[in-house]
């Protein structure tokens, strides 16, 4: 099963940064067995991400993991270019990862990531930490083989 992963970062995007997040949420997503090509970098704003998500999932990816812009800084505006291409969103799975945050430190409770359904993928906001993608990647990849089974028409059971 194919899966990407997009890294939204103004720095990285620039080559001012290196990207850390988004191959750690790859590794993770290889080691679980599913086809993941190298992190596509974007800078932070709701376009670059709304495009980035049509491409991946236009491209075939039937599970998407955003990493980064998920904050409260005026560029963090991954949740909202996600929101605009999701279909139906999955609020357990953001609660999960603001939980387990907010253990981890008290900032992850202004993590905003959202999840939720596009056409028939699962699509994943993390914060662009590589330790938030160390902690997140687990509770995304607990759940999404079960998600991708139902939105292919799999039983509940």
């Amino acid at each position: 099963m194919r899966a990407v992963v997009i890294t939204v970062s103004d720095r990285s995007a620039a080559g001012t940064r290196g990207d850390l997040a988004g191959p750690a949420a790859v590794s993770a997503l290889r080691e679980a067995g599913y086809a993941a090509a190298d992190a596509i970098v974007v800078p932070d704003g709701a376009e670059s991400v709304e495009g980035a998500l049509r491409a991946a999932l236009a491209a075939g990816a039937r599970l998407v993991v955003t990493t980064g812009g998920t904050g409260i800084a005026p560029r963090d505006r991954t949740p909202e270019g996600t929101a605009r291409v999701i279909d139906r969103e999955v609020p357990g799975i953001g609660e999960e990862l603001r939980r387990r945050g907010a253990a981890e430190a008290p900032g992850g409770l202004l993590s905003r990531g959202i999840a939720g359904v596009a056409g028939d993928a699962l699509v994943v906001n993390l914060p662009g930490s590589p330790k938030a993608v160390a902690s997140g990647m687990p509770v995304v990849l607990a759940v999404a083989g079960h998600a991708l089974g139902q939105l292919g028409g799999a039983d509940h059971g």
